[in-house]
């Protein structure tokens, strides 16, 4: 059996975590295949990478279970708002860091939170923080880049 290799890794990701948000049967169906992958005996740390997850999210889903049954992993009052990016907006985002900031009018050399939060507001109109921005390069798995001396 050979493994199966696709394009774009990250933006699959996206789009199956961004679909299983969607719906609360989805979220509830995750945690469920979550748990079962606990109960065949891997480890927290490991379905957490599996799944997209924190390691401490995975393991409050175990003391749900543990605590209320099945019934405890459906989904609660969910504060905050929904997600301001479409999966087409992921997507093209995604292409967008590939490339400087300057090639959009940006002065800053290197992507960071300001220079994506101006991106976003001018190319999608969508007003996100700085902070957010620098959530965004985490969901991405980027990493942020200062552009001072960088150590040899």
């Amino acid at each position: 059996m050979y493994k199966l290799q696709a394009e774009r890794v990250a933006e699959i990701r996206i789009a199956i975590q961004q679909e299983i948000e969607r719906s609360e049967e989805s979220r509830y169906h995750h945690r469920l295949h979550g748990l079962l992958l606990l109960a065949a005996g891997h480890s927290c740390r490991q379905v957490a990478r599996f799944f997209g997850e924190d390691d401490t999210t995975v393991q409050r889903w175990m003391r749900r279970f543990e605590r209320g049954g099945l019934g405890a992993l459906r989904d609660q009052r969910r504060p905050g708002r929904p997600g301001t990016l479409s999966f087409r907006q992921w997507s093209d985002l995604q292409s967008d860091l590939e490339k400087s900031p300057q090639e959009f009018g940006l002065a800053a050399e290197l992507w960071d939170g300001s220079s994506l939060a101006k991106h976003l507001r001018y190319r999608y109109g969508v007003a996100l923080g700085i902070r957010q921005c620098q959530r965004i390069f985490r969901q991405m798995g980027l990493l942020r880049r200062k552009s001072g001396p960088q150590p040899a």
